[in-house]
C-alpha cells in the first residue's frame, strides 16, 4: 500500500515531469516550426498534415527521446526544492531510511520507464513511418547514394555510381554474380537503372549481358579427358525490362531508415544488411539496443538526482541544478564516445548503448551512500 509520503513524492514526481516535458516540448516545436515554415509554404504542406502528421509525431517521437535527462532535471528541481524548504531533513528525522524515502522515486521511475520501453517499442516506430512520410514529401532535400555496393544471397554483388530520388534511377549499374567456387559466372552493366515503385521491376538502358560458363570436363573419342571451353554469351540492347530480388528502397535508403522500423522489423532488417555487407549495420543494432537502454537510465538518473539534490545547499536550487546539468553533459558524452567507437572501431553495439548506464549505475550507488542518512 502507498503511504502519504509515497502518494506526495510521486505526485511531486510526475507533475513536475509532465509540466517541464511540456515546456521544453512546446518551446522545440516553436523553434522548429520558425525553421520550417518556409518549407511548408513553398511545398503547400496541408495545415491538417502538419499538425496531425508531423507535429503530432514529433512531439511523440522527441518527447521519449529527452524523457530521461528531463526526469533527471525533474528529480533535481522538485528534490532540491524540498530540501531547501526543508521537508527531507523531517523525513530523515522521523527515523525512515533513506531507502524508505527512495522508493516512492523508484515507483515513478518505473511508471515513466514503462511508458518509455511500450513507446520506444510499439508505438514510435509506427508514429515515426507518418512523420518521415511527411518530411520526405514536404522538406527533406533529395535522397542522393552515392558509390553503393552491397553482397546479396546467391553471391551475387551489386553496384552502382549514383542514385537520385528525384529521378528514381541509378547510374552505372552493374551486377556480378559468382558460383559457389568463386568463379564469375554472369556480368551485367547498364548506364542507367530505373526502378518501377514498389515493385522489383526494373527499366535497364544501355544493357549488356555476359553469361560465363566454366570449363566442363569432357571424354574424347579415345576416353581421356579434356576440358572443354564455351564461348561466352553476350547480349546487348539498348533497353530491356527485368526483375531483380530487390527493390530501389533497399538499395538507397536513409540513415534513419530504422527509426520506422518496429522490433521484428528492424531485427530482420539487420540480419538481411549483415548478409550484405551493410557498414551501417552498428548504426541499425544502436538503435535496436537504445530502445532498451533509454528507458532504463530513467533508474539510474533518477537515483543520482536523489542523491545529489536531497542536501541542503547555500546556494539554493540553483547549485543543485547546476550540479544536475553537469552529469547530464557528462553522460551525453560518454554515450556518444561509446557510439562513436562502435561505428568507427568495431566496438560491440550492446556494449556501447549500456556501458554508459552500467558506469553511472555504479556512480549513483556511490552518491546514494554517500547521501545524507
Amino acid at each position: 500500500m502507498l503511504k502519504i509520503l509515497d502518494k506526495y513524492i510521486i505526485r511531486k514526481f510526475l507533475t513536475t515531469f509532465f509540466f517541464m516535458l511540456g515546456v521544453i516540448m512546446l518551446l522545440a516545436m516553436v523553434f522548429d516550426l520558425a525553421e520550417r515554415l518556409s518549407d511548408f509554404i513553398d511545398n503547400k504542406a496541408p495545415l491538417s498534415a502538419i499538425i496531425f502528421d508531423y507535429y503530432l509525431n514529433f512531439l511523440i517521437f522527441y518527447g521519449n527521446t529527452f524523457s530521461s535527462m528531463i526526469i533527471f532535471i525533474s528529480v533535481i528541481w522538485f528534490t532540491a526544492k524540498m530540501a531547501q524548504e526543508t521537508e527531507i531533513i523531517p523525513m530523515l528525522n522521523s527515523g525512515r531510511p533513506f531507502l524508505r524515502i527512495i522508493r516512492p522515486y523508484m515507483i515513478a521511475a518505473t511508471i515513466l520507464m514503462l511508458m518509455s520501453l511500450v513507446l520506444n517499442h510499439f508505438v514510435i516506430p509506427r508514429s515515426n513511418r507518418v512523420r518521415l512520410e511527411f518530411e520526405e514529401t514536404y522538406y527533406r532535400n533529395d535522397l542522393v547514394v552515392e558509390n553503393y555496393r552491397a553482397e546479396y544471397p546467391g553471391n551475387q554483388f551489386v553496384h552502382f555510381g549514383s542514385y537520385s530520388a528525384s529521378m528514381n534511377m541509378l547510374s552505372d549499374f552493374q551486377i556480378e554474380q559468382y558460383n559457389d567456387k568463386n568463379e564469375l559466372t554472369r556480368f551485367l552493366k547498364a548506364r542507367n537503372a530505373i526502378a518501377k515503385p514498389g515493385s522489383n521491376h526494373w527499366v535497364l538502358k544501355d544493357f549488356y549481358e555476359r553469361i560465363v560458363t566454366p570449363p566442363i570436363a569432357v571424354k574424347n573419342q579415345i576416353g581421356a579427358i579434356e576440358t572443354q571451353f564455351i564461348p561466352d554469351k553476350i547480349i546487348e540492347r539498348q533497353s530491356k525490362d527485368t526483375v531483380f530480388p530487390f527493390k530501389i528502397n533497399e538499395l538507397a535508403q536513409r540513415d534513419n531508415i530504422a527509426e520506422a522500423m518496429t522490433y521484428t522489423e528492424l531485427t530482420d532488417f539487420i540480419k538481411k544488411e549483415k548478409g550484405k555487407g551493410n557498414s551501417k549495420v552498428p548504426n541499425y543494432e544502436i538503435e535496436l539496443h537504445q530502445r532498451t537502454s533509454y528507458p532504463f537510465a530513467t533508474y539510474v538518473l533518477t537515483l543520482i538526482g536523489v542523491a545529489v539534490s536531497s542536501r541542503k545547499k547555500r546556494g539554493g536550487i540553483g547549485i543543485n541544478i547546476a550540479i544536475g546539468l553537469i552529469f547530464v553533459f557528462i553522460y551525453i558524452f560518454a554515450m556518444k564516445v561509446t557510439t562513436v567507437a562502435a561505428i568507427k572501431i568495431g566496438f560491440p553495439p550492446i556494449a556501447a548503448v549500456w556501458i554508459p548506464n552500467v558506469i553511472f549505475g555504479l556512480f549513483a550507488i556511490y552518491l546514494y551512500r554517500k547521501a545524507p542518512k
